[in-house]
């Protein structure tokens, strides 16, 4: 056997993007979403309601939403990555900004908590995306 053989047989090609791009839209814009498309309704009220209760614990703990910001480069690094990871919440960070949720200007444990909750949704959200995709290409069942 061959290397592209073994490549082929490892490494299956994907099907086309029209399949699974959908699916990993509505699994950024609406957590749980691309599990709700596949009809895999209790994985995705699971999945929607730990990343809701995450996100809504940060909004309690009244975290910090990241935005980009220039500096060297472990704050470019720190504050690039969470600002990623409060976006990868889909409607629930879109939401949180049209309605004008602002954090609290002084420093605190509870801040720092909220903001690690922020982050931890965004995060799982991400794992969420990649297992709907997983599922729409056939790696998964």
């Amino acid at each position: 056997m061959s290397e592209q053989e073994q490549a082929a047989a490892v490494h299956p090609p994907l099907p086309p993007i029209s399949k699974w791009l959908p699916i990993v839209l509505a699994a950024w814009i609406v957590p749980g979403g691309g599990h709700f498309l596949q009809k895999r309704t209790y994985r995705g009220a699971i999945l929607s309601g730990c990343i809701v209760l995450s996100f809504l614990t940060g909004l309690f703990l009244r975290g910090y939403m990241f935005e980009p910001m220039k500096g060297d480069l472990l704050t470019t690094l720190i504050y690039t990555g969470g600002y990623v990871a409060n976006l990868a919440t889909g409607i629930l960070y879109f939401m949180s900004v049209w309605f004008g949720y602002s954090q609290a200007d002084i420093a605190g444990h509870s801040i720092d908590y909220g903001t690690k909750f922020f982050v931890a949704a965004g995060l799982f959200n991400i794992l969420a995306m990649v297992d709907a995709f997983e599922i729409a290409v056939g790696r998964k069942d």
